[in-house]
């Protein structure tokens, strides 16, 4: 499948270019991670947290957040779950088949505010790819991060990413605890929700930053244990990727309370949101 550009590599931003998947790579039941090339986009880097628009004709286009190594700019990489009519379509297709993509937009996690801090990134099943970029960052630029804590859990084992990825983590000094809600027979670690993994950790609350991704009410239930940990407010940053349509806020599917994610986001601090997050109809 050949992308047909109606424009140049010169078009504004707000136009999808041709990019071409280069590699997949299966990471879970029905998720995979598709590696583009894309020329005249890539050159510019991204922060990790931002995301990009992947348009396929005939279907529409989807909000898929960066997962791949900002050091390494030679390919953009996207963990997708196939769950949805234009991301079950993007499963379908194969290595040299292109779409449109634009971005990258939005912001990031603070990665140079975290200089010198502690670290706590709690992710739940697909919410660990906006955040694999900021642990290979961390990984590749260790000494300017203090104490790094991995909490990230998934309904089963079967659907936890990036398992092959750990022991080089782990590696590097950070701390990785993983939990499943339902276990099977080979499971040998921890069974549970992934706030109950608090439990499990000590932290020095007046140096700690959290990163946290996953489902909101995973990310309610995080920022209660956070918070009861004495972690401060303006200390707690969270990913609201979930609404996102147009990336630039136009059409109004990612506004919650007076925020535009796709303008203001989709990393926003917790202080920042309180008043509406996890609140329905906001």
């Amino acid at each position: 499948m050949k992308y047909q550009a109606a424009v140049s590599s010169t078009a504004p931003s707000m136009l999808p270019l041709p990019a071409t998947i280069r590699a997949i790579r299966p990471e879970a039941a029905d998720i995979s991670t598709l590696f583009f090339d894309a020329p005249g986009l890539v050159e510019h880097g991204f922060i990790p947290g931002q995301f990009n628009m992947i348009h396929l004709p005939g279907f529409g286009e989807v909000a898929i957040s960066i997962s791949s190594d900002p050091a390494k700019l030679e390919t953009v990489g996207h963990t997708i779950r196939h769950a949805g009519a234009v991301t079950r379509a993007i499963g379908n297709l194969r290595v040299g088949d292109q779409v449109g993509l634009r971005g990258p937009y939005g912001n990031g996690w603070p990665m140079q505010e975290a200089h010198g801090k502690d670290l706590l990134i709690v992710a739940g099943g697909i919410g660990l790819a906006p955040l694999r970029p900021v642990l290979l960052e961390v990984v590749a630029n260790r000494k300017q991060f203090g104490r790094v804590i991995l909490l990230y859990g998934g309904r089963t084992p079967g659907d936890l990413l990036y398992g092959y990825e750990f022991p080089a983590w782990r590696e590097a000094g950070i701390e990785i605890h993983v939990s499943v809600d339902r276990a099977d027979d080979n499971w040998t670690g921890s069974v549970g929700v992934i706030p109950m993994t608090f439990y499990q950790i000590r932290i020095e609350h007046r140096k700690t930053m959290l990163f946290t991704c996953g489902p909101e009410i995973m990310m309610r239930f995080v920022i209660f244990e956070a918070l009861a940990r004495r972690i401060a407010k303006d200390a707690i940053y969270i990913s609201m990727e979930r609404n996102m349509k147009c990336g630039y806020g136009i059409c109004g599917h990612c506004q919650i309370g007076p925020l535009f994610i796709c303008k203001q986001g989709p990393i926003l601090k917790y202080a920042a949101v309180e008043p509406i997050f996890g609140k329905e109809n906001y």
